[in-house]
């Protein structure tokens, strides 16, 4: 996040004013009517990369393990990358299309656009996450400003932190039952010795 982007405020605003169409069921097989790959091919042609075919594949209307709330999520990106700063900001291709199979794939895992849309928390860390991926910063905030204000709203992390815990748990419960188990052991050898 060492780059300085727009300012927060401007983001956010862009993210609530998605239009319908941009929300449209994502086409996978023969559900849905909105065509991800084409917006994706278009997003990428303005940043000066020629996204091949196998690339495009799986944002495509024929692949049949698509995920739905990450080809919603790719649509809204693509959404957002398409206001004024981003465009100017000549984002590298390569990146972009980074940010959108992957960093997307992972964002839907922990969320959902109705939430982005209509959630003011969710819709911040949606943009911060955006911007951090692209290495940029909201304006006006410093490096860990914007680096604390992302993990504080990430629900990624939050998932992480979640799961480690879980494993914690899991990990002393099969200690505890060890122990027990030995503890027995050993006392049902203390009662055959006498």
């Amino acid at each position: 996040m060492k780059l300085i982007g727009p300012p927060l405020q401007t983001i956010l605003q862009r993210v609530t004013e998605c239009p319908a169409d941009f929300l449209d069921e994502p086409r996978i097989g023969s559900q849905g009517r909105l065509e991800v790959a084409s917006l994706v091919g278009d997003c990428l042609r303005l940043a000066g990369y020629r996204a091949s075919a196998m690339e495009l594949k799986g944002f495509g209307s024929r692949c049949k393990n698509a995920d739905r709330k990450h080809l919603q999520f790719v649509a809204l990106c693509v959404w957002l990358l398409d206001a004024k700063w981003f465009r100017q900001a000549q984002l590298e291709g390569f990146s972009l299309l980074n940010l959108l199979q992957q960093d997307m794939a992972e964002f839907a895992q922990s969320s959902h656009v109705d939430k982005c849309l209509h959630d003011a928390e969710r819709r911040e860390e949606f943009s911060r996450y955006v911007l951090a991926r692209l290495g940029f910063r909201p304006e006006g905030e410093s490096e860990s400003q914007a680096s604390d204000r992302l993990s504080a709203l990430s629900s990624i992390e939050r998932q992480r932190l979640l799961k480690e815990s879980q494993e914690a748990e899991r990990r002393a419960r099969e200690i505890r039952e060890a122990l027990a188990r030995k503890a027995a052991a050993e006392s049902a050898d203390k009662w055959t010795r006498e």
